[in-house]
C-alpha cells in the first residue's frame, strides 16, 4: 500500500506537467502585443551539463556480434544509456522523461518537496523503512509512456520480494525479473466473491530500472529492449533531445483527448495537420517550457499555429474579463514562433510566482513538523516566500 501511495505522488507530479504540457497546445502569439518578455533561458538545445549527464549514463555495454561470414569481425557496440534503450520505438509514441533526482534540487524542487511532506514527512519515512527505497536520494529519472511507466536509479537496497510477495515473479533475460500478478479474490458488496484477474506486470533489470506495465508482455518487451532483443529502431527519446528538468514527445492523439469540448474541431486539426510534439522544460531558476510541433505540411503547419493564436487570444480576454489574475498571467507570457514544417510554443513562469501560488505548502510543512495547527487565510498568505532549494 505504501509503495502505491508513494507511486501516486510521482504520477499526481508527472500528471501536473502533462496538464501544463496540455495547456500549451492552446497557447500562441495573437495580433496584440503582450508585456515584456521575461529573460529566460528557454531549453533549445543540449548544453555542457547535458552532455556530461547523458555521457556519465552510457553505462551498458552489449555483447560484441559475433563475426559475419565474411569473416569480417562486427565493430563492438557503443555504451549507451540503458533506460533510453528500454524506451518505445516508432513513432507516434508518448515517452517523456521527468529528471527527478535534478528536479528535487531545483528551485522549484524545493517547493514541490513541501506540498509532497505537508504531514511532517510521516508517510515517505514509512516507505522509506519498508521499501528500502528513498525516493528523494535513490530515485533519478521517472518516465511516463503509452505503455506504463519506468524508473531508474539505484534500487540495490529495494526489498522488492517483500513489496511484491503476492506476486509471481520469474527471472527474465540476463538480468531482470518480471513479477505478474495473477488472481485475486474480491467480495462484492452483496458478501458474494469473485476471482479478478490483475494483468499489469512489474519488472526489475539490475537494480537499475522499475518497469511498470499493462500487462507482462509489455514489461518483457521494455526488457528486450534493454538487454538488445528489441526492434532495431531509434528510441522515442534520442540522447541528443535529454535536455531539461522533463523532456520528450508526446503523441498527437493524448495532446488532441485533452482539449476541451468547446475546442473539438481544433483537437481535430491538431490530429490531422501535426506529427509529434516535442516538449522541454527547464526549472534551473525560472520555470521555461518550450514545446515544438511538427508536421508534413509547412502551410498547415502555419494554418494551425495561427488558429492557436486566435485561442490564445480568445482565452486571455476571458481571462482577463473574468478576473481570473492566474490564467491571464500565464497567457501573458506565451507565444508561438513558427518555423516552416514547424512551430515552437514558449512559456516562462516567474520562479517568485510559483513562490507566492505554493507558500502554504512550506506553513502547513512547519505546522506538521512541529505539532501545531496550520495558519490560515490571509496569514499564511503573507508568509515570506521560500528560499529556493539548490
Amino acid at each position: 500500500m505504501e509503495k502505491r501511495q508513494k507511486r501516486r505522488v510521482w504520477l499526481v507530479m508527472a500528471a501536473l506537467l502533462f496538464v501544463v504540457a496540455a495547456l500549451l497546445m492552446f497557447l500562441g502569439q495573437g495580433e496584440e502585443k503582450g508585456p515584456a518578455a521575461l529573460e529566460v533561458d528557454f531549453p533549445r538545445r543540449m548544453r555542457a551539463p547535458d552532455r556530461e549527464r547523458a555521457e556519465r549514463r552510457r553505462t551498458q555495454v552489449l555483447p560484441t556480434v559475433a563475426p559475419t561470414d565474411s569473416g569480417t569481425a562486427a565493430e563492438p557496440s557503443r555504451p549507451r544509456d540503458p533506460l533510453l534503450a528500454a524506451l518505445p520505438r516508432g513513432p507516434g509514441k508518448t515517452a517523456v522523461i521527468i529528471e527527478a533526482n535534478a528536479l528535487r534540487h531545483s528551485p522549484i524542487g524545493g517547493l514541490l518537496l513541501d506540498c509532497l511532506m505537508r504531514d511532517g514527512g510521516k508517510q515517505l519515512e514509512e516507505f522509506r523503512q519498508k521499501s528500502g527505497v528513498d525516493p528523494l536520494q535513490d530515485l533519478d529519472r521517472l518516465v511516463v509512456t503509452d505503455e506504463g511507466m519506468m524508473l531508474s536509479g539505484n534500487f540495490e537496497n529495494a526489498r522488492f520480494k517483500d513489496l511484491l510477495g503476492e506476486r509471481v515473479s520469474a527471472d527474465y533475460g540476463e538480468g531482470a525479473r518480471v513479477y505478474e500478478a495473477g488472481e485475486s479474490s474480491v467480495t462484492n458488496p452483496d458478501g458474494t466473491t469473485v476471482k479478478r484477474r490483475d494483468t499489469s506486470a512489474i519488472a526489475t533489470w539490475n537494480n537499475q530500472l522499475l518497469v511498470v506495465g499493462k500487462s507482462p508482455d509489455e514489461v518483457k518487451a521494455a526488457i528486450d529492449r534493454v538487454e538488445g532483443r528489441g526492434p532495431d529502431e531509434p528510441p522515442a527519446i534520442s540522447e541528443s533531445s535529454t535536455y531539461g528538468e522533463m523532456y520528450g514527445v508526446l503523441s498527437v492523439e493524448m495532446i488532441a483527448r485533452l482539449f476541451p469540448p468547446e475546442q473539438a474541431a481544433l483537437a481535430q486539426r491538431l490530429r490531422d495537420v501535426a506529427q509529434n510534439v516535442e516538449l522541454h522544460l527547464d526549472a534551473s531558476s525560472d520555470v521555461a517550457l518550450v514545446a515544438e510541433v511538427k508536421g508534413p505540411s509547412a502551410d498547415d503547419v502555419t494554418d494551425l499555429g495561427k488558429s492557436l493564436g486566435a485561442a490564445l487570444s480568445l482565452a486571455r480576454i476571458k481571462a482577463q474579463a473574468g478576473e481570473d489574475k492566474d490564467l491571464a498571467q500565464l497567457l501573458d507570457f506565451a507565444k508561438v514562433k513558427p518555423d516552416g514544417d514547424s512551430f515552437t510554443l514558449e512559456m516562462a513562469v516567474p520562479l517568485a510566482v510559483i513562490q507566492e501560488r505554493l507558500a502554504f505548502c512550506r506553513e502547513e510543512r512547519r505546522a506538521a513538523e512541529e505539532g501545531r495547527a496550520p495558519e490560515t487565510g490571509t496569514q499564511a498568505g503573507v508568509e515570506q516566500a521560500p528560499a529556493p532549494v539548490r
